[in-house]
């Protein structure tokens, strides 16, 4: 088979059911591609016998690649799995459920050969649980105001990019990270794709609302200044009103303005001002590491 000019990572926890029929719709839409692909499978931490399927089964219209992760990592560090373990120049991640279309694949390709380097797909509509949704909808609104003003308005569930954004990925690995964030705040040249997601056919979600929390922590320590400034506004807030407090007890204790316990208040006002210079300081520690 000639060399693969798309490689397509498919990142899967425990997708037994969905797997064959992945299998039969790749097997389908690779035969009408005009350029031939290979397909990652990711097998993130799976109990279940998706590996041993992949192992049995014979692929007929594009190369494929199983690795097998040594445990749960979840779906970032195992889509990066699959990038650095991707042969073809041009790469795009989708999921095992088929909620994404396909179609993506040839969608994709069409906007990098325009000179793309970056294409973003958002989901134009799908069928999600309120939950879902305000998680999507919040993740996005702090993405957008804390750490990439760009960052897409109805947020970004995969990527397409060329090999220009495929080697700065794989040079620079990062652990606790979002994959998406790190390639946008890399200002590659980029567009947008609407695109119509289908509902989950098979199975449950494993996106948790744990795996959701850390993706949210992830992104914004890894790319906003915002918690660290945080820490030093609380310090200037806590040295001020300490400080206010001490300068009010003074002039009511030197004018003798009206009668006042000098003990819990006197107390409250140093360990304030205490409290504030060392979040001062603490901030002004964290903005040399940031940097």
């Amino acid at each position: 088979m000639d060399r693969p000019e798309i490689s397509v990572v498919i990142p899967f926890l425990n997708e037994e059911e969905n797997l064959p029929e992945l299998i039969t719709a790749l097997e389908a839409y690779a035969g009408t591609l005009p350029v031939p692909i290979e397909v990652v499978f990711v097998d993130d931490g799976s109990t279940d016998q998706s590996v041993q399927l992949l192992r049995q089964t014979h692929f007929l219209n594009f190369s494929a690649k199983i690795v097998k992760l040594s445990r749960n990592y979840g779906s970032h560090p195992a889509v990066r799995a699959g990038f650095l373990n991707a042969s073809a120049p041009n790469c795009v991640w989708l999921g095992a459920d088929l909620q994404e279309p396909l179609e993506i694949i040839g969608w994709g390709y069409e906007k990098i050969q325009q000179g793309y380097d970056l294409v973003c797909i958002q989901k134009k509509e799908v069928k999600v649980s309120r939950s879902e949704a305000f998680f999507s909808h919040l993740y996005s609104k702090i993405i957008r105001k804390l750490a990439i003003p760009g960052y897409p308005s109805q947020g970004v569930n995969t990527i397409f990019f060329n090999e220009k954004v495929k080697n700065e990925l794989n040079r620079n690995v990062e652990s606790n990270s979002s994959v998406v964030l790190q390639v946008l705040n890399q200002g590659f040249k980029q567009t947008v794709l609407d695109v119509e997601y289908c509902e989950r056919k098979h199975g449950q979600s494993k996106w948790s609302l744990g795996k959701k929390v850390k993706l949210m922590t992830d992104s914004i320590v890894a790319f906003s200044f915002f918690p660290i400034r945080m820490v030093s506004v609380s310090g200037f807030l806590f040295a001020l009103i300490g400080g206010l407090m001490a300068l009010y007890l003074i002039i009511v204790k030197v004018f003798n303005i009206r009668e006042v316990t000098l003990g819990w208040p006197s107390l409250i006002s140093i360990l304030m001002i205490g409290f504030g210079v060392t979040n001062i300081s603490l901030g002004v520690i964290a903005e040399y590491l940031w940097r």
